[in-house]
């Protein structure tokens, strides 16, 4: 069955409007806002005083802690975001009719060992990309495609990081040019989002701009997420010989056996 972006959309958009969904955005807000706050303490802390009243003032949102704390802390986040995903992936790829609920397992099965290689791989992932849309945006794209199951790989899969990064390669093959509309769509979001926290950065209101931008953002993206989660349902399913249905899977079973 091949992959329909419009269905996919749909029920993507409909996995997200559940309460699994409400809680993924809570979280990601909350991480969001989080990271923005220890980068800005961290920098304003590298200044004198005065300059550094001034920054502040410039930056938006910051926390009443010394910067090298703000750094501890914003690699502990940087592991807790590895951690988020890992959850986020194995809740919207679970049957639509359980997503109403949030069981403990999400967050509990082999989650040290998943978070690790959402961490080292989605480095990985993030310098190959970003090293591709600098010497030219197509590779950049391109690979930015090949590895977008990166994420339901590690958390649904229970692979490897590398396993990972061979099973997304493998299951975007045949649906690249499609699953690029995705890719493209996450770079506009990112796009439209910058651009209204410019805006409201140049009327000098940074903090609101802040909250604003990463709350517009982590909904947006809470959403391609779930567009994401049912392409790869799809996918999957398809590979597998089976009725393409998005839905028919059990994030919280290990699936080793096609990790070959």
């Amino acid at each position: 069955m091949a992959l329909q972006l419009g269905r996919t959309c749909i029920d993507g958009i409909e996995r997200v409007l559940t309460r699994t969904g409400a809680l993924l955005l809570v979280g990601l807000i909350g991480i969001q806002l989080l990271t923005q706050s220890l980068i800005n303490t961290a920098v304003v802390d590298i200044f004198p005083a005065g300059p550094a009243g001034e920054l502040e003032a410039l930056l938006g949102l910051t926390l009443p802690i010394p910067g090298a704390v703000a750094g501890v802390l914003f690699v502990c986040v940087i592991v807790l975001s590895s951690a988020y995903f890992v959850v986020l992936s194995r809740a919207l790829t679970r049957p639509t009719a359980e997503l109403s609920t949030f069981p403990p397992t999400l967050c509990t099965r082999r989650l040290g060992r998943a978070t690790l290689s959402m961490l080292v791989g989605g480095l990985v992932v993030g310098v190959a990309v970003t090293l591709g849309s600098i010497l030219l945006l197509l590779p950049g794209i391109f690979l930015a495609v090949c590895f977008l199951f990166f994420i339901f790989a590690v958390g649904v899969e229970d692979r490897s990081w590398i396993g990972a990064l061979k099973r997304s390669w493998a299951l975007s093959r045949g649906h690249r040019l499609k699953l690029a509309v995705v890719v493209i769509l996450a770079g506009l979001i990112g796009g439209a989002v910058g651009t209204v926290g410019t805006v409201l950065d140049l009327a000098r209101s940074p903090v609101v701009a802040e909250l604003v931008s990463n709350t517009l953002s982590s909904v947006l993206f809470v959403f391609l997420y779930g567009i994401m989660a049912s392409a790869y349902l799809r996918v999957r399913d398809e590979r597998a010989g089976g009725s393409g249905r998005s839905g028919a899977t059990d994030p919280t079973g290990s699936v080793d056996a096609l990790d070959g």
